[in-house]
């Protein structure tokens, strides 16, 4: 058990970083909050941290406010860190160094949502089982070879904790409050947000195509699989029909039925994603990232960028690298 050895109250520290999803935020706290009302004491303590004592924007542009995290951190019985739009790498540094801090005091250290990025570029993650949101899973495989990424909502690894974000950030907790206190505890903070079934570590996030996938034909579901585990190497349509058992003509049918296109068309679209994802999310070359999904060359690549997303690939990194290396508005003290 990861806290067995730990006397109430447990204490979390939550180090907010610019922009961060408050959805993920209140979804690991309230729980904890829920948990004290059912015992009827305080079993669990939480603060809100920033780099600097400052308050925080999130995302909807509500201000959160902070204490110094150097200083709260002395509390601390675990670190959550917690993410939204991506931190840009001019701006990590503190963060790295706060999270090497805690790692250093040997406590455990959790993030939720993007958060994971800067878990894996401190170095913490290396060896480790972590999640992040579905939307930036292929940049953050690419970018962190030594972490075993995967899909699922949250991940415990010994002392490293990492959420998808979002209500997945709920399941989190009502674990950590079940592991504590009994599944009934659990059960019965879950029942306090309407939250019908306490989802396990071992579920897979439902994000982009996944909820679409169950409604398919099994075949058109075989082949999707194919498709996606195929980018960089797209394979035939007819050969992933045949491996499906059914004819390429059948295969076209479904898919204009089911999917509202043709495979080959949904295949590319599957590809750009997946460029589109390295472009926002890692700094590969434009090259590289179009042989990284499947074109064999970086005209070919933008000609089809420009046809699903009406933007160049260039200019859509340009773009990112804007907004991210634009500093957040300050705060009145």
């Amino acid at each position: 058990m990861l806290f067995e050895r730990a006397t109430e109250p447990l204490s979390f520290l939550f180090l907010m970083t610019d922009d961060l999803s408050m959805m993920s935020l209140a979804s690991a706290i309230e729980p904890l909050r829920a948990a004290n009302r059912l015992l009827g004491r305080e079993a669990f303590r939480w603060r809100l941290a920033s780099i600097d004592g400052r308050p925080v924007l999130a995302s909807s542009d509500i201000p959160f406010p902070g204490e110094p995290v150097t200083e709260a951190l002395e509390q601390a019985h675990a670190l959550f860190i917690c993410g939204g739009m991506r931190v840009s790498p001019m701006r990590e540094k503190p963060y790295l160094a706060a999270l090497r801090r805690a790692a250093y005091k040997g406590i455990p250290i959790g993030a939720l949502s993007t958060a994971s990025y800067l878990l894996a570029r401190a170095g913490l993650l290396d060896g480790y089982r972590a999640t992040i949101h579905w939307e930036n899973r292929i940049a953050f495989e690419e970018d962190f070879p030594n972490v075993t990424a995967t899909g699922t909502l949250f991940e415990i690894d010994r002392k490293r904790l990492t959420c998808s974000g979002g209500t997945a950030a709920m399941d989190l907790m009502l674990h950590i409050v079940g592991e504590r206190y009994g599944r009934d505890l659990a059960r019965a903070v879950a029942n306090q947000f309407h939250h019908e079934r306490i989802r396990d570590s071992n579920e897979n996030q439902q994000g982009g195509r996944l909820q679409q996938m169950a409604a398919l034909p099994l075949p058109t579901q075989k082949v999707v699989r194919l498709m996606q585990n195929n980018i960089e190497t797209p394979m035939h349509v007819e050969d992933m029909a045949e491996m499906s058992g059914i004819s390429p003509r059948q295969l076209e049918r479904q898919f204009r039925q089911h999917l509202g296109t043709t495979p080959t068309r949904y295949y590319i679209s599957l590809r750009i994603e997946h460029a589109r994802e390295l472009l926002l999310y890692t700094e590969q070359p434009i090259f590289e990232v179009a042989i990284a999904s499947g074109f064999s060359s970086a005209s070919h690549f933008s000609r089809w960028f420009r046809e699903f997303y009406h933007i160049r690939p260039t200019k859509l990194r340009e773009r990112a690298r804007t907004q991210q290396a634009t500093p957040p508005p300050a705060l009145a003290d």
